[in-house]
């Protein structure tokens, strides 16, 4: 069975804007929290799936330790150099065993890295969640962190108040990678998703995972699509879209609108471009 999508992470260089931007969309945002390695993250919160908004701050807690390394240093480095997308993240029902198929398979990053931190419910009261990851590296794809996620105290961290928005968003439907030879990652992401195949598109292909997919495509065939300039991935590939189900378009358009934004009206949904989304282009398709 395949894994499905379980985060996003949305590297930015300040957190307070991209909270701003998200909540100008019409997104409910979590409140801003803290890593023992230097980020903070703020979160956009679905059923089984989240986005992690992440800004590097306090440079003094990096260390040599694996999330140091592979999470904190990874987002600090990104975010210098661009805002954007900077990293794909699966559920994990067994962290450890993925950390041994991805041995198997050539592609792991890491042994397995557990981590705590206290999250904080609606009402302001305190609790414990807990997460295993095992990260996989793409060697043709370096722009691009990937890794599994294993919750411990799931109870603790899912929370359907934090899943109603305001913009009529009911889940992450797709993650789009953009990538100068398609061919090229598509081992890779079999053996990290866990699907059996990939579906051929126009221009790239399409993996479906038991929650959401993920498309890989070519610059041509992203701008086709979308009507924005593909991204040019200067070391092979790079993550460039977030596709959100919406019951209808009539919602995010009036938050789009309120807030300002501008924004394209396709045949695939409605899509904001990444130069007003902090380097993500963030696409909304009616749900079904």
């Amino acid at each position: 069975m395949s894994r499905g999508l379980d985060h996003i992470v949305h590297a930015v260089r300040d957190l307070d804007r991209a909270g701003e931007l998200y909540e100008r969309l019409g997104f409910t945002v979590g409140a801003r929290n803290r890593h023992p390695w230097g980020t903070h993250n703020r979160i956009v919160q679905f059923s089984g799936v989240f986005i992690e908004l992440v800004m590097f701050v306090e440079p003094d807690k990096l260390c040599v330790d694996g999330f140091s390394v592979l999470f904190a240093a990874r987002n600090r480095d990104f975010a210098a150099a661009h805002d954007g997308l900077s990293m794909l993240i699966l559920e994990s029902r067994d962290a450890a065993g993925d950390a041994q198929q991805f041995q198997r398979t050539d592609i792991s990053a890491s042994p397995v890295l557990h981590f705590e931190r206290d999250g904080q419910r609606p009402d302001g009261s305190r609790v414990k969640v807990g997460f295993s990851l095992a990260f996989a590296a793409d060697r043709g794809a370096p722009e691009i962190g990937f890794a599994t996620c294993q919750q411990h105290f799931p109870e603790n961290f899912w929370n359907p108040n934090y899943q109603q928005h305001p913009n009529g968003a009911r889940s992450v439907s797709n993650i789009t990678i953009v990538a100068a030879d398609p061919a090229a990652h598509q081992a890779m992401l079999l053996a990290f998703t866990g699907a059996a195949e990939a579906k051929s598109e126009d221009d790239g292909y399409d993996i479906p995972l038991s929650r959401g997919s993920i498309s890989v495509m070519t610059p041509r065939g992203f701008a086709t699509r979308l009507g924005v300039e593909g991204q040019e991935p200067g070391s092979g590939a790079c993550l460039a879209a977030i596709s959100f189900a919406v019951p209808d378009l009539s919602g995010i358009r009036t938050c789009v609108q309120a807030a300002g934004i501008s924004a394209l009206v396709r045949d695939v949904g409605l899509v904001v471009r990444p130069e007003n989304a902090l380097g993500a282009t963030l696409l909304f398709t009616p749900a079904g």
